[in-house]
C-alpha cells in the first residue's frame, strides 16, 4: 500500500512549495487583482455567449417535389379603381388563374391617400327581379333563369349568367365587347357605374394566393384580363382610357411564413411612371428556406432576390396589356437555418482557456515585474559599494 501511494506521489504534477519560500510582493498582488477582474469579464462574457442561440446555417440540394407556394402580397397603386385592377397569376405547368378574388380585399383609396372603404372580392352577380332570358324574354315565375349571351351562343342550351360569361363567349367568338350597356348581365352588375364612380381613385390591394411550386408569375393588370392564343390580353371596353398610370408602392411581399432575421428586399419599395403606358417586371429567384427556432419549431418559407425592367409598350411589335408583373423561378439549393446553443462541454472548455490563459500571462508579467525590480536594486547596492 505505501508503495501505492507513492508511485502516486511520483505521479504528483503540482508539487507543493514550502511557505517559507515564498516571496510576496506588492506588485504581485496588483497584477492579482487586475488578471481576477480580466478573468471575471472573460468569464462574463462567455456566459452571455452560451445563453445566447447561435445560428447554424447550410446549403443542400432541394429534393423536394410538388408542393404549393403561397404568396402575401400589400400593394398600393395610387391611379388605378378598384374596379379596373385585376390579379391573375400563371406558371410553366400551364395552370391559369384569372381575376383572382378569393382571399383579396381591396381598399378604395383617394387621391390623397385616404381610405374611402373596404371590401372582399366575391364572385357572382348581384340578383335582380326579372333578368332577360336566353329566348329573349324576361324570367317568369318559377322559371329558371338562364342568360342570353347575346347571339354568341355556340349551342341551343348554352347560357350566359354573368357579364364575365357574355364575354367569353364573344372572345370564343372573335367578337369585340364594344359597349357594355347593352348587355343585360353587365348592366346588372353596374360594373360601367362602378367605373365612374372610382374615377381619379385609387386602390390598396392585399391578401394571398397559392400557387404552384413551380417557375410562373403573377400580375395585377388594369382591367379585367381574358387569355387567348397563350397571349395574356385586356379586354378595355370603350369606358376604359388608353392610358393607365401603374405607380405603385410594394408595401409587403413575402414567399411563405416570415422567419426572424430575414428581411425582404421588396418590402416598401416604390415606383412612379413617367412614360406613357408600360409593363413594370420584377424577376425574383426564389430560394426554399426551412428555419427552426431552439424549440425545434419548424418554419418553411422562402427567400429570394430581386431584379427591376420596365418595359414601354410602345415600343413592342404589339401592345402589351399595362400592369405590374412578377416573375418568379425557384432555385435547386435550399437553405437551412438552425438555432442552438454552444454544448456545455465548448462552454467548459472556454472557461479553462480563459482562466488558464490570464493565470499564466499574469505570471509572466509578474515574474517581469519581480526580476526587474530585483536587478535594479542589485544595481543600487553595487554602485553604493564603489
Amino acid at each position: 500500500m505505501d508503495r501505492m501511494y507513492n508511485r502516486l506521489r511520483n505521479l504528483d504534477a503540482y508539487p507543493k512549495v514550502n511557505e517559507d519560500f515564498y516571496s510576496r510582493s506588492m506588485s504581485g498582488g496588483v497584477v492579482t487583482l487586475v488578471s481576477s477582474f480580466f478573468i471575471g469579464l472573460l468569464v462574463i462574457s462567455e456566459f452571455r455567449l452560451y445563453l445566447h442561440t447561435v445560428t447554424d446555417t447550410q446549403l443542400v440540394v432541394d429534393t423536394s417535389r410538388g408542393g404549393k407556394l403561397r404568396i402575401n402580397f400589400d400593394v398600393t397603386f395610387p391611379s388605378v379603381p378598384c374596379t379596373l385592377l385585376s390579379l391573375d397569376a400563371m406558371d410553366i405547368s400551364g395552370e391559369q388563374h384569372h381575376n383572382i378574388r378569393h382571399d383579396i380585399f381591396k381598399t378604395r383609396i383617394d387621391s390623397h391617400g385616404n381610405v374611402i372603404n373596404v371590401r372582399q372580392d366575391g364572385i357572382g352577380a348581384p340578383k335582380i327581379e326579372k333578368p332577360l332570358q336566353r329566348h329573349g324574354g324576361r324570367l317568369e315565375h318559377n322559371e329558371k333563369y338562364c342568360g342570353s349571351c347575346f347571339g354568341a351562343e355556340t349551342s341551343d342550351d348554352q347560357c350566359c349568367n354573368s357579364c364575365d360569361e357574355v364575354r367569353e363567349a364573344y372572345r370564343k367568338r372573335g367578337w369585340g365587347l364594344t359597349d357594355p350597356d347593352i348587355i343585360d348581365q353587365c348592366k346588372r352588375e353596374g360594373f360601367v357605374q362602378r367605373v365612374k364612380e372610382e374615377e381619379g381613385e385609387g386602390c390598396n390591394i392585399h391578401g394571398s394566393l397559392v400557387v404552384n411550386k413551380v417557375a410562373g408569375n403573377f400580375h395585377f393588370s388594369t382591367g379585367k384580363s381574358i387569355h387567348q392564343s397563350s397571349l395574356n390580353l385586356l379586354d378595355l371596353l370603350t369606358i376604359q382610357t388608353e392610358t393607365y398610370n401603374i405607380s405603385h408602392k410594394i408595401n409587403k411581399l413575402s414567399l411563405g411564413d416570415s422567419i426572424p432575421g430575414v428581411v425582404n428586399p421588396l418590402d416598401g419599395v416604390q415606383w412612379v411612371q413617367k412614360s406613357p403606358n408600360g409593363v413594370y417586371q420584377y424577376f425574383m429567384k426564389v430560394v426554399p428556406t426551412i428555419y427552426t427556432n431552439i424549440r425545434g419549431h419548424e418554419i418553411q418559407s422562402n427567400q429570394f432576390s430581386v431584379t427591376e425592367h420596365f418595359k414601354n409598350s410602345e415600343m413592342e411589335h404589339f401592345r402589351s396589356p399595362p400592369g405590374v408583373f412578377f416573375f418568379y423561378d425557384l432555385s435547386p439549393i435550399k437553405v437551412t437555418f438552425k438555432e442552438e446553443h454552444a454544448p456545455f462541454l465548448h462552454f467548459l472548455t472556454h472557461i479553462c482557456a480563459i482562466v488558464g490563459g490570464v493565470f499564466t500571462v499574469a505570471g509572466i508579467v509578474d515574474s517581469f515585474i519581480y526580476h526587474g525590480k530585483k536587478a535594479l536594486k542589485k544595481k543600487v547596492e553595487l554602485g553604493k559599494l564603489r
